[in-house]
């Protein structure tokens, strides 16, 4: 049995619409869809990571992250690694762009989102969320 190598430390947006999309990336040479985020930085706060990735690759400003659970899933962009995540509820302000490492950018609703390539992470663990939030948002209406 080999040595496992270290987890990778990532925080992760779940930035929703009133309509109850989730915004979701695709990095620059990959296929797979994400969450907004990205790595922790030794000796960062996930809130800092969180806050200077969304700056940097969707150019809008975090006005408040609510801490949703810690999860943890096989990474998607580098084999046999696995991401530890920091998932944030996230209200921005700015409208999302493509910014640095971000192919495309897309809103999707939790069923358009079933339909596409997604990260492990995002698939077990922040898709649930989204219907849940959809489901509500129905429901208030």
């Amino acid at each position: 049995m080999g040595i496992e190598a270290e987890p990778i430390r990532i925080a992760a947006a779940l930035i929703l619409d009133a309509a109850g999309r989730t915004l979701m990336v695709r990095k620059r040479g990959t296929e797979a869809l994400i969450q907004p985020g990205g790595k922790i930085e030794p000796g960062e706060a996930p809130e800092a990571a969180l806050a200077r990735e969304l700056r940097e690759e969707l150019g809008c400003v975090v006005v408040e992250a609510v801490f949703v659970g810690a999860f943890a899933a096989p990474a998607v962009h580098e084999p046999g690694r696995r991401v530890e995540a920091m998932l944030f509820r996230v209200e921005i302000d700015g409208v999302p762009a493509a910014g640095e490492e971000i192919d495309a950018l897309f809103w999707l609703s939790a069923a358009e989102a079933e339909a596409r390539q997604l990260a492990p992470l995002s698939r077990t663990h922040v898709l649930p969320l989204v219907k849940a939030a959809a489901e509500r948002i129905k429901d208030a209406a």
